[in-house]
């Protein structure tokens, strides 16, 4: 039965839509993918007393401190370099309105609607473990936002990921109290129009909200578990085509043997060796290898494919671990009441996981680049035609094939190489000196994004050119193995053969949108 929850399952995005309550129990990564994709129901706050009393009683706290004369950072104090500032009780209540207003210098591409749904539920998901002293009722709201698709336009540059991502999540603050741009059914809207328009009251955000909405690593988070999953459905279609390219090169199979991986069982490369098996099915039992040993992009592809595979499944679980982290500051124990100042919107794990894993994303791409020319040389492909030209007679020799692919390709696979330089190596002082040693968190997600989109293009090139492949051999009377028949089939419902030269852009964005769209038959992202 198909999972909701799960992005991975081929069934989720068909399943019936449901509800979710959030509150008690953490949100896994693929909950949070669902919930912002608009695969589930509406969501709604748990409503068992226990959970609602933590949440008062973390506002409580905030209130009886401040009652006391207390030192609240933010609240009693500027922000930042400005903590020596004392805020007297008559103007603190204009703190946190001012707080969201002077972030609002973001810059660059405006995030999706996925992307700022996702930036919602992981806020959502922090604030209810109950110590960032916020009411009810902001929480209540960030549902509302969520349920109604009324969703900040929050611009994609200008955290360095530690005070967590102020600047970004200032646009989703600033959502709340109805001030600047959102999209709310597919329009452009001014938040108050908005809000007006779905029925919902701006609200007035009291000590310490503000803080707790924007001093956090959400915006790396959301973006880091939309990574994570586009990464696993990368490493199944990389095996695919791995596959294909081995069938058509007539590669030796024996390479995939599951002995080799019981003999250093890295679970990546276990899982991925078990794709290529089951890709490479075939009903004739298969022909004898062109050679005892293929080329590394070849033989080594599981090893390639495996880091990949295992960096996602470590990135997941320090994911979950930030999506269900109270990571702004200061904190509140409900329980003593106490007030406690320190750094958990340092997002150095979000980091650390996107650093690692765009580098094992573009090494992904790279083999995929280096499989795409031993397709297209005879002495590497076992007798292929040169660049897969299908034209025969005469004329051939007027005609490419996929020549330029291989050039597109590698220019992709280059610049997702240069991408993998660590953000982290490149953590600035700012903010007067306060905030001297920050993550880059934020940046290393978006990087790991823009890789993954170089190389979901590099791996639709090499599709293609493996589909060609099948093609030729199936002319030449071979019949193809399981992965390659139905992949090819796929394809051909929509892009011809190349029997001529032509324009292939349109080709390589149509396997791209399949690919997105989950309709290409890439086999499960779990064992066969």
């Amino acid at each position: 039965m198909a999972d909701p929850l799960n992005p991975l399952d081929s069934g989720a995005r068909r399943a019936r839509p449901f509800p979710l309550t959030i509150g008690s129990q953490p949100l896994p990564v693929g909950s949070v993918i669902a919930i912002a994709r608009g695969d589930c129901g509406e969501i709604a706050l748990d409503d068992h007393p226990d959970f609602l009393a933590r949440l008062k009683s973390s506002q409580c706290a905030v209130e009886a401190n401040l009652a006391i004369g207390g030192q609240i950072y933010g609240v009693t104090t500027g922000v930042g370099a400005s903590v020596a500032n004392q805020i007297p009780p008559e103007l603190q209540d204009q703190l946190p309105h001012n707080l969201l207003r002077f972030h609002g210098c973001g810059t660059g591409r405006i995030l999706n609607e996925t992307e700022a749904a996702a930036v919602i539920v992981v806020r959502l998901a922090s604030l209810v473990r109950g110590h960032s002293g916020v009411r009810p009722v902001v929480i209540q709201r960030l549902c509302d936002l969520v349920n109604h698709r009324l969703l900040p336009r929050i611009p994609s540059e200008g955290s360095v990921g530690a005070s967590g991502d102020l600047t970004p999540l200032s646009y989703l603050a600033a959502t709340l109290v109805g001030e600047r741009e959102v999209t709310y059914r597919g329009e452009i809207l001014l938040a108050t129009e908005a809000l007006d328009q779905a029925g919902l009251e701006p609200l007035s955000l009291q000590p310490k909200e503000s803080l707790a909405l924007m001093n956090g690593t959400s915006v790396m988070t959301a973006l880091g578990c939309l990574a994570w999953e586009r990464a696993l459905k990368l490493s199944r279609l990389a095996s695919s085509v791995s596959a294909m390219v081995s069938e058509t090169t007539h590669g030796n199979p024996a390479h995939f043997d599951a002995r080799i991986f019981d003999w250093k069982p890295h679970p990546g490369s276990r899982l991925c060796a078990e794709w290529l098996r089951a890709d490479l099915d075939r009903d004739d039992g298969g022909r004898e290898p062109a050679r005892l040993q293929d080329r590394y992009s070849i033989r080594c592809a599981p090893h390639v494919i495996g880091v990949l595979i295992d960096v996602a499944q470590q990135a997941e679980r320090i994911l979950e671990i930030e999506v269900n982290g109270a990571n702004d500051n200061p904190l509140v124990d409900p329980e003593s009441g106490e007030i406690l100042h320190g750094g958990n919107f340092y997002g150095g794990h979000i980091c650390m996981a996107m650093d690692s894993l765009k580098a094992a994303v573009a090494s992904v791409a790279d083999l995929l680049d280096r499989q795409l020319p031993l397709l297209c040389c005879p002495a590497t492909s076992d007798g292929l035609p040169e660049n897969l030209i299908a034209a025969t007679g005469a004329e051939a020799v007027v005609h490419h094939g996929f020549k330029a692919m291989q050039i597109s390709a590698s220019a992709l696979t280059a610049e997702a190489l240069k991408l993998t330089m660590p953000a982290s190596a490149f953590s600035r002082s700012t903010e007067s000196h306060n905030q001297d040693k920050v993550s880059m968190g934020t940046i290393a997600a978006r990087d790991c994004l823009r890789v993954l989109e170089l190389s979901e293009t590099v791996a639709a090139i090499a599709l293609l050119a493996a589909c060609q492949a099948v093609d030729i051999r199936e002319r030449e009377g071979e019949q193809p193995g399981h992965r390659a028949a139905i992949l090819r089939n796929a394809i051909r419902k929509s892009i011809p053969e190349l029997l001529a030269d032509r324009r292939q852009d349109g080709d390589i964005a149509t396997v791209v949108e399949m690919h997105h769209a989950d309709t290409l038959p890439i086999g499960e992202l779990r064992g066969d």
